[in-house]
């Protein structure tokens, strides 16, 4: 099956061009922090607990975290994958890392930047109106497979990150590649599990076991979900040119994706183990969480 004829750019002015991938970064974050407010404001969600987070800090949240993800994914990039398989292009032009123009994201880079953005932004309210670390990580991770969906539609649009060689039906001729054998789509079947599946496994969490009243666990869901699936995908995904041979026939995907799955596995189960509040929280209970996220209390608070 040949690539369809798609152009990744949208619309171009001049110089100025506007890029699907541009579009799909926009749109998962948009439409993140739309839902995001919505999970906020729904009060049967997250009743044993009280409010995670006004919406005047929700909507200073998504600043931090679109740095986050803009930063961090452009340096993982060039630290897990660049310097591994290309560094002279970096250590001869340093500036290298500033076009993010030339492409090149990582979305392991782009979580490590969006954690730690939501730790910077968790201590900025400290004086303010403190917030539940975990509790706002179940909020965030609720909605990350919006913008992963988007994002692995770009790819495919773009015809890039695509898979191995196959001899499936589905299979599917990437000019990029070699322009003669059919490859998996991979960017599609990431879509589909990374964004549409998970989404839907999350939104069970939040809305059917009403799991946000338990910190951490849908974080814990989302970071074991996503390292599961990653995990497995890389078998049909190809590796990035010029990596080195890692053992046991390991990707860097791999190697990325399976501590998410362990530290998911660990949120899920201290965020189970932690006792349920009572149905009205006092504010100190409120206080005590957010002084120290990780704390298991075992008074019944939480």
């Amino acid at each position: 099956m040949p690539f369809p004829d798609f152009d990744p750019i949208l619309v171009q002015i001049g110089p100025f061009a506007i890029r699907w991938y541009a579009l799909a970064y926009i749109a998962g974050i948009l439409l993140g922090w739309r839902y995001v407010q919505s999970l906020a404001r729904n009060e049967n969600l997250w009743r044993l607990r009280g409010p995670i987070a006004s919406s005047e800090q929700i909507d200073d949240l998504i600043l931090w975290i679109t740095l986050g993800v803009i930063v961090g994914g452009r340096l993982g990039h060039v630290l897990f994958y660049t310097m591994l398989s290309n560094p002279d292009s970096i250590l001869s032009d340093p500036v290298e890392i500033f076009r993010t123009w030339h492409g090149g994201m990582s979305y392991h880079g782009g979580t490590l930047g969006v954690l730690i953005a939501t730790l910077l932004f968790v201590r900025s309210q400290r004086d303010k109106a403190p917030i539940d670390l975990l509790r706002l990580g179940d909020l965030i991770c609720a909605v990350v497979p919006i913008g992963l969906f988007f994002g692995r539609v770009a790819n495919f649009i773009n015809g890039e990150l695509w898979g191995r060689p196959t001899a499936l039906p589905w299979g599917i001729i990437f000019p990029a590649a070699d322009g003669v054998m059919p490859r998996h789509p991979s960017q599609l079947y990431e879509a589909a599990l990374e964004g549409i599946v998970l989404f839907l496994v999350l939104r069970w969490a939040t809305h059917g076991a009403k799991l946000l009243n338990r910190r951490g666990v849908v974080a814990g869901m989302y970071f074991a979900g996503y390292g599961l699936i990653r995990a497995l995908l890389e078998n049909v995904r190809e590796p990035d040119v010029g990596m080195p041979n890692f053992p046991l026939g390991l990707t860097m995907g791999m190697i990325l994706s399976l501590p998410m799955l362990a530290f998911g596995a660990w949120l899920i189960w201290r965020g189970l183990k932690e006792p349920l509040p009572d149905l009205e929280p006092e504010t100190e209970t409120a206080a005590v969480e957010a002084e120290d996220p990780f704390k298991i209390r075992s008074d019944g608070a939480g």
